[in-house]
């Protein structure tokens, strides 16, 4: 569905026409001059840019769809903040800007996920360990001993595993 939508997106853009440098700038001295008309042609007028810049970081680790809302969302801002000069090179910046801040975020997250996962899978193969050596089960204090961490860590692990087997379990 998610697909749809994108491609939805993109047939509802090729109607529009884009802003090229001079209606750019007639339409910044517009806003200037407090035309509130002037603000949605400028971001209208600058969509197919932004999906052009958006290209470039498809296949990095987040859909195309939410790389385009970040990338609109860095065109409305730009539009708000701009204060002079190069309209089109601020506009490229702030875009990029979002775009990189995007896919590092998500980077972020699918590392933090993995370390996650990484730290389930040990506390779970050291809990059966602590089990048949001591004839029970092991509390949060031998586990976090063993494992080097501190209880709370311990606790954060047993917790993501109860919530994945509650999900399973729907």
């Amino acid at each position: 569905m998610r697909e749809d939508i994108f491609q939805m997106y993109l047939g509802e853009l090729s109607g529009i026409k884009s802003c090229d440098e001079e209606e750019n700038n007639r339409l910044l001295s517009a806003l200037a001059s407090g035309d509130p008309g002037a603000r949605d042609r400028l971001i209208e007028g600058n969509l197919k840019t932004v999906l052009e810049m958006v290209r470039d970081y498809v296949g990095r680790g987040i859909p195309a769809g939410d790389l385009v809302q970040e990338a609109n969302m860095a065109l409305v801002v730009a539009v708000r903040e701009y204060e002079g000069g190069g309209f089109d090179s601020f506009l490229k910046d702030k875009v990029r800007a979002a775009l990189l801040n995007a896919v590092e975020r998500q980077s972020m997250e699918t590392k933090t996920a993995r370390k996650m996962v990484d730290r389930v899978n040990r506390l779970q193969d050291i809990s059966a360990e602590l089990a048949e050596e001591l004839g029970r089960e092991a509390t949060v204090e031998e586990l976090a001993r063993r494992m080097e961490l501190t209880e709370e860590e311990i606790r954060e692990a047993m917790k993501v595993t109860m919530d994945a087997m509650t999900l399973v379990e729907r």
